[in-house]
């Protein structure tokens, strides 16, 4: 009889030279069946005689699911060299199959059988190809419980944006210069998904620039106080969107340093005669930077983060004082081009293509300066004046619709931008036609 090659070799067993011993109990070795000799001969009270090797041959085998020849050459010699090395005591006594067996009988003849190692998964089915088929549990032997179901598989999620099958490549949008309509929630994901870089700040914002600036253009024709009120809105707002728009939030000192220079401009320009209004305006500005480069070199914070921070100080403090050459320009001047800035922005906002878009703005922006020009002492002049501050509103447009701005950037420095980078055109060029 080749060795028994206990549990852990019959689970590596082929599925079809396992199946005729699956339900064979574990085998526990000598020294255990010594211990426990009852518990030892109750494991393998129901296995059949073994007749031998003579007798297991004349035998007809049944059939296995082995391929034919799989153990034709191997396994018969395996056997008699198994069978002629085992000590004769070891063995069962070699009966018929006819012989009646008890309980008793079949625990004796089987209980003190020498532990087996466990064989290789490729002699598995050589060493148990002569054992007779299992007939199954007895009446007293519960049945083998019946394997689990597989649970059901959950369904696949639904692939979101972006997202492709593992091997194929993504299809994402191309960036584009023409801006979008999707605001990302978030700027590092948005990026990732390929989305444009550019988001214009929308009808919105563009309603409140052109809202400020015929405010603007109301309050030059009163007089310089009242231009003040809306000028100070429009600093307050460059100061602190310019902040955000860099991603630098919250940054109350930063603001307060810039909202406070423009204020100390605001007061140089009205302490001065027109002529020396620039002046004022350009000598605020130095005095802010060397102020804001001592407060940075005063910060405890990495080198990095206090030259980002001294750039963006620097530029909203300069966007803010540069805010008050509306206070120096000419009052004509000035409604002139704080009109042309609201039509142009408003046109600029209109579902239009790009190219068509930009036309159309600066075409607003013309023909609104000659129409406000024509009501002022600038007249047909004012198309010069309107398209140059048309230009400088659509470039601070884009600037504040640059990399995934949040609505509070569209809000302010959306709103502010155009109008403070059109107040040095408007300046200059009102001091050309005028």
């Amino acid at each position: 009889m080749p060795p028994y090659p206990g549990p852990a070799a019959a689970e590596a067993q082929p599925a079809g030279a396992a199946a005729e011993t699956a339900y064979l109990p574990p085998y526990p070795g000598p020294a255990a069946a010594e211990a426990l000799p009852a518990a030892a001969a109750a494991e393998t009270a129901y296995l059949p005689p073994y007749p031998g090797p003579a007798a297991a041959e004349a035998q007809p085998q049944p059939q296995s699911a082995v391929p034919e020849g799989w153990f034709r050459d191997e396994a018969p010699a395996a056997a008699a060299r198994a069978a002629a090395a085992a000590p004769a005591a070891d063995w069962p006594p070699s009966g018929g199959s006819g012989v009646a067996w008890t309980q008793g009988s079949a625990a004796e003849q089987t209980a003190y059988l020498p532990p087996q190692p466990a064989a290789p998964a490729d002699d598995a089915a050589a060493q148990t190809a002569y054992l007779p088929p299992y007939p199954g549990p007895g009446a007293g032997e519960p049945a083998a419980p019946a394997a689990p179901a597989p649970a059901a598989q959950p369904a696949a999620p639904v692939a979101a944006f972006g997202s492709a099958a593992p091997g194929e490549e993504p299809e994402y949008s191309p960036p584009t210069l023409g801006g979008n309509t999707l605001r990302a929630v978030d700027p590092a994901q948005a990026r990732a998904e390929g989305w444009s870089p550019i988001i214009d700040p929308g009808p919105q914002p563009a309603v409140l620039t052109a809202a400020l600036g015929l405010l603007l253009a109301g309050a030059a024709a009163v007089g310089d106080l009242a231009l003040l009120v809306p000028l100070i809105a429009l600093q307050g707002l460059t100061a602190a969107g310019w902040f955000r728009l860099n991603g630098m939030w919250p940054a109350r000192q930063g603001i307060a340093l810039a909202f406070l220079g423009a204020l100390v401009a605001d007061g140089a320009v009205l302490a001065v005669d027109d002529t020396y209004g620039p002046g004022a305006i350009i000598g605020t500005l130095g005095a802010w930077v060397l102020l804001t480069l001592v407060l940075q070199l005063r910060s405890q914070a990495d080198p990095d983060e206090r030259m980002y921070g001294l750039m963006a100080s620097v530029a909203s403090a300069a966007l803010a004082i540069v805010c008050a050459g509306y206070l120096a320009a000419d009052s004509a001047a000035v409604s002139v081009g704080a009109v042309a800035v609201a039509v142009a922005v408003f046109a600029r906002a209109l579902p239009l293509p790009p190219p068509a878009s930009i036309g159309v703005s600066l075409a607003a922006a013309a023909g609104a300066g000659i129409a406000v020009g024509g009501l002022t002492s600038v007249g047909a002049s004012g198309a010069l004046l309107g398209l140059a501050a048309g230009v400088c509103a659509l470039i601070g447009l884009r600037v504040a619709a640059y990399d995934y701005p949040s609505k509070f950037v569209h809000m302010t420095a959306g709103v502010a931008l155009p109008l403070a980078a059109a107040a040095p055109a408007v300046y200059l060029i009102g001091r050309v036609v005028g």
